[in-house]
Parts: structure tokens; sequence; C-alpha cells
């Protein structure tokens, strides 16, 4: 198999691309994913598909399908995703697009992306953490992806950092890494100063005392539990993703010095931390990545 299409379903954009297995990207499209609460988004995720075979010279018989939820055992579809993208849960992918196609969740997606052809290749045990609205990951252990039970290993923003707060995540934990970091609680956590994670790290840039305060309570919690992760896991690296690491060095500069204070590092030996070389993209690579591999397993 030369080429595969790779779809991310995002709560914004659903993103569709033309995958080499070399991992070059031939075509891309994008159009707003209108999740309507009735299901109509999936005939949008359809015409992406149809404009990416239409577009190609040769035909597409592989695709990749990246989106919020646990995927089934069998990778064919989302079992489960409550609350947002009506209609996604047990629907058939490949029976709609008539090709063969694997389902993965999003944040899986990004690590195989990272893995196969991004800052984790070459690396048996790693870690990939998405920090954007929210917070999710993957966990590569002896260079595969480890979707555990239920599929839904790699959750690491459903960490209890705060136990104290009465705010519950979307899987239950009480001050989870998710609310302490990611973009969809700022206003609460600002107590309405600020309404995106961009705007406080402005405000962190311009020396605002209380944005400071913030911005830095949060990468601690963030510091703390990547040592944690080095504590119990020991991987190789921890690759950070997501629109929230577009702040740079205002994040990883402070980071590094909260890990300099909290890893365990026995004969000067740390956790390498590196930014994702893939953003807005790393779910379609991923998905599609993914399905080359799965299909290459069934044809050993």
């Amino acid at each position: 198999m030369k080429t595969a299409i790779g779809i991310d379903v995002g709560g914004t954009n659903i993103k569709g691309i033309i995958l080499t297995a070399d991992g070059e990207i031939l075509k891309q499209h994008f159009v707003p994913t209108n999740d309507d609460g009735e299901g109509k988004w999936r005939e949008t995720v359809q015409d992406v598909v149809r404009y990416l075979k239409k577009s190609h010279n040769e035909p597409i018989e592989l695709i990749g399908l990246s989106c919020p939820g646990f995927a089934d055992e069998t990778n064919s579809c989302i079992s489960y995703m409550p609350g947002r993208l009506s209609g996604v849960e047990h629907f058939q992918w490949e029976a709609c697009f008539g090709t063969k196609t694997y389902v993965i969740n999003d944040a899986h997606a990004a690590l195989i992306a990272e893995a196969t052809f991004g800052e984790i290749r070459g690396y048996k045990n790693a870690i990939l953490l998405t920090l954007g609205t929210g917070v999710g990951g993957g966990l590569l252990i002896n260079g595969e992806l480890y979707q555990g039970l239920s599929q839904m290993a790699g959750h690491f923003g459903h960490l209890s950092i705060t136990p104290h707060d009465d705010e519950l995540s979307l899987l239950g934990m009480p001050g989870s890494l998710e609310y302490a970091l990611g973009n969809y609680s700022i206003r609460r956590r600002s107590s309405g100063r600020f309404s995106s994670t961009y705007e406080l790290v402005q405000g962190y840039k311009e020396y605002d005392p209380f944005a400071s305060w913030l911005w830095l309570d949060s990468i601690r919690k963030l510091g703390l539990t990547i040592a944690s992760f080095a504590n119990v896991l020991s991987p190789e690296i921890i690759v950070l993703a997501g629109g929230i690491t577009k702040a740079d060095t205002a994040l990883f500069t402070p980071l590094n010095g909260f890990l300099d204070v909290y890893e365990f590092r026995p004969k000067n030996k740390q956790t390498l931390i590196k930014q994702a070389k893939f953003s807005d993209l790393a779910g379609a690579v991923g998905a599609a990545a993914f399905a080359f591999g799965k299909l290459k397993k069934v044809n050993c």
C-alpha cells in the first residue's frame, strides 16, 4: 500500500490528508466540523474522503481515522464518547467509506505520528502529552502503542493533582491535571480574568503578578506529573504536543526549572523532554500511519 487517507475529527475542524508510507503529505483538506448534535457531521467526513480520493490519480484503499473517545478492541469504531460528536459511538466507518478503515483515539494518533515520523522515532519507550483544550496522551511500550483495557490508556490529564478540588474531570477525578492546565478551565481558574491560555501566557510575559502565579502554578503541576511518570514508567523521552506548547520558552523554561527540582536523576540520567514535530496535522498523520501499521500486521 503506497498511500492512505488520514482523517482527524476534531471539535473545530475535520482535517484530511493523503499520506505516503514514507510520511510525505501529498494533499491536505480542512473543513469545519459543525458538531450539530444530530450526527450530520458524519456526512462532512464522507465529503472529505470523497474529495481526497478524487484528487488523487490512483485508487486509495486504506483509511485511518482519529477521533476523541475510546476505540473498540479491533479499532473499527469509537465505542465510547459521551457528550460530544453525536452518532460517533459504534459508527462503522469502513462500511460508510467502502474502504478498509482503522479508527484510533486522537491522542493515540498523535503518539503514532511522532513515533513513526517525528520526535519519538527510534525510541522504544515514550510518553506523549497533548496540552490543549484538555490534556490527553499516549504511551509507547517496547515500540508499540499501549491502548490498555477499554482502549483508554494514556488519559494522563485525569491524574488527580489536587484531590481536595471540587472540580471533577470527565472521568470523575477531582483536581485533575486537565483542570490545572487545560484551556477549557481557564475562565474558572482565573476567576474570569482570562478567556484563553494564550491570554494568560501574554499576561505572564508582561509580568502581570496574578498571571505569573497562575501560569507557573500550572506548570509546576505539569512538572510534578512528568517527574511522577519518570519515577513510575522511566520512559526514554516525553514529548509535549498541542496548542499550549506554542507558548515555547514560556512553557519549557519554567518546566525544565521545576524538573530540576522534582525529577530524580540517578547517575545524572534525566528524561528527555521535547516539543512535538507535528501540531495541527498530528491526528491525521498518526491515523494514516496507524492504518499502515495495522495493515502490515494483518498481511504478515
